[in-house]
């Protein structure tokens, strides 16, 4: 393939077969030239020819009728009957109950939705799928959690039920142990993903 830009200038007198029909021009032209005989079309060559079409079909481009024949007829022969269809993998099933963690970007996502969780609603329920099963006092959140133990012991009563609220009842996060704290329930549908 070669591309050519030319200059605004009247066809030289005497060749008529070169003749393009008058045009007001205000600035130079471009000649793209496409080798057709040899191997196999490219996509970046069907992208571009499709373009061409494109261009004649509204009037923007100055396409010699005769040529547009020749090339469209060589590459509706060279072209496959059908294109081949892209087939993406299979994305997993989204659980729509299934609550993910994804520690690279600190966003939580219920099923397709993503939750906006505040700071410390994140670090809380990140902290509580790191550790299932173990049961932690209210000022061993606050340690772990908040960074200090200097704090109201009801201040993670609160933050426990905002996200309780957050998740919905169909969805089990954090159990309470009566007289203890709290640990993550144990049927809680929830994953940690690092990798996102």
């Amino acid at each position: 393939m070669s591309v050519v830009a030319l200059n605004t200038r009247p066809a030289r007198p005497g060749r008529t077969d070169r003749a393009v029909p008058p045009r007001p021009r205000t600035a130079p032209t471009l000649t793209i030239t496409l080798d057709l005989g040899a191997g196999p079309l490219t996509p970046g060559l069907v992208r571009l020819v499709d373009l061409l079409d494109e261009l004649a079909a509204t009037g923007e481009g100055l396409v010699r009728p005769d040529e547009h024949r020749a090339a469209r007829a060589v590459l509706d022969l060279r072209r496959p009957a059908t294109r081949p269809v892209e087939v993406s993998p299979p994305s997993p099933a989204v659980d729509p109950g299934r609550v993910r963690i994804l520690t690279g970007t600190r966003r939580v996502r219920h099923g397709a939705a993503e939750v906006v969780l505040t700071r410390i609603e994140y670090d809380l329920l990140l902290f509580l799928a790191e550790n299932p099963r173990r049961v932690f006092t209210r000022l061993q959140l606050l340690a772990n959690v908040w960074g200090y133990e200097h704090a109201v012991a009801r201040t993670v009563d609160v933050h426990v039920r905002r996200l309780r609220a957050k998740f919905g009842p169909d969805t089990p996060l954090v159990t309470t142990v009566y007289g203890v704290g709290y640990r993550l329930a144990d049927d809680a549908p929830i994953e940690v993903d690092r990798d996102a």
